[in-house]
């Protein structure tokens, strides 16, 4: 086989609830990718999804590391977990790609993407749904001057926090604010858009004290997420535009997603950047809302068995585009360290900027490169050609 197609042995860390599309994904829909082994702190997790997908191996985290032939970790790990697994993977020399966010604590992701470039190593961060066909579709708007020069964006949604730490328990811990577990697509799709962010204002308030609700976990004693889960923003970008953002986690499971982009030559509504397929609206001078044909393919439409997230279920196509990278020869990836630490950098700066008062200045900067238009998501129910818009 030729060496820039010959797929890339991947093992995944983390078998918990969204592991189940990763591991199809990886497994089923990406040539580039050969997933041969799954790793979970409990092992019987990562046996019983090996003995449901198909994949030969399960390894301790250790065996990850010193395996010879695993060249690509994708880290599932809860957020309190990364750092020490993206650390002991890149000293061991694997690529990583690692679920949102980067780390708990900012200082630590700055030194993994500085131990990442030491190695020559390629380090991935979701939110990958930035490739998704909802985002590539605006970024082509956007990039073809349909609303002219951009001059302000605004981002919106709300959640009810504490009450979905009932069932999802890495909630309770940091990085379980809305603004760090759902908020970064928000963020991350407004950078894959608009580019770096260069000044960030902010007001924040916490979670309140969660008295159990008994929904799911049957638990009796309260807990409190940390961090702030109502976030009120102003961030000045790079370009000069401005841009309006609001976390509300402390309201109720009723969202209201709201992604507006505002231009001098009209507006693009961007539908829900939590999943692959929000749909774009344009709006002109004197005319109402068209609806743009997807540009892209990875729309999130799950045609394998059903998992947990099928409104995700293009979850991987960034470590995918990383193992094309690392197979072509390419020097840089569009998920790099450089975009999800300065993802990180405007949601700890928003943090930071509320309780100091002051405003936050994110140091790192990124480049993403749009995907290349014109595939398939699928035809007529069976895989399409879209992995072809990842290999260059």
């Amino acid at each position: 086989m030729e060496e820039s197609y010959r797929p890339v042995k991947t093992a995944v860390i983390g078998c918990g609830h969204i592991s189940d599309v990763y591991i199809q994904n990886l497994s089923r829909l990406f040539s580039i990718i050969e997933l041969t082994a799954l790793c979970n702190r409990t092992a019987a997790a990562a046996e019983e999804k090996a003995k449901r997908y198909g994949i030969p191996q399960v390894m301790t985290l250790e065996e990850v590391a010193a395996s010879p032939e695993i060249e690509l970790a994708v880290n599932l790990t809860p957020p309190e977990a990364h750092y020490e697994v993206i650390r002991r993977m890149l000293e061991a020399g694997k690529h990583v790609y690692t679920e949102k966010i980067l780390t708990t604590n900012l200082e630590q992701s700055r030194a993994l993407a500085r131990l990442a470039e030491e190695k020559g190593l390629f380090l991935g961060v979701a939110p990958d749904t930035v490739l998704g066909a909802g985002v590539q579709t605006a970024r082509r708007a956007l990039d073809a001057g349909w609303i002219g020069e951009v001059t302000s964006c605004q981002l919106c949604i709300n959640r009810n926090q504490s009450l979905n730490s009932e069932i999802f328990r890495m909630l309770r811990g940091l990085g379980g604010t809305l603004p760090c577990d759902v908020g970064v697509y928000y963020i991350g799709a407004l950078l894959a858009l608009l580019g770096p962010v260069k000044a960030v204002r902010a007001f924040a308030a916490p979670a309140a004290l969660h008295r159990p609700e008994l929904l799911y976990t049957g638990e009796r004693e309260s807990w409190q997420i940390p961090g702030g889960n109502l976030v009120s923003a102003a961030l000045e970008l790079e370009s000069g535009a401005l841009a309006s953002v609001l976390f509300d986690g402390n309201t109720v499971n009723a969202p209201r997603h709201v992604f507006t982009v505002f231009g001098t030559r009209g507006v693009l509504q961007v539908g829900d950047p939590n999943a692959f397929d929000g749909p774009v609206e344009l709006i002109l001078p004197e005319s109402g809302a068209c609806t743009l044909p997807f540009t892209h393919g990875y729309d999130g439409k799950n045609r394998m068995e059903p998992t947990p997230f099928d409104f995700q279920g293009h979850r991987g196509v960034g470590a995918a585009e990383l193992a094309w990278a690392l197979r072509r020869g390419r020097r840089g990836i569009r998920c790099s360290a450089g975009y999800g630490l300065h993802c990180h950098e405007v949601l700890a700066g928003m943090e930071e900027a509320a309780r100091t008062g002051e405003t936050f200045y994110p140091q790192s900067r990124f480049v993403m490169e749009p995907l290349e238009p014109g595939h398939y998501g699928s035809l007529g129910g069976i895989r399409g050609d879209a992995e072809r818009s990842l290999m260059n």
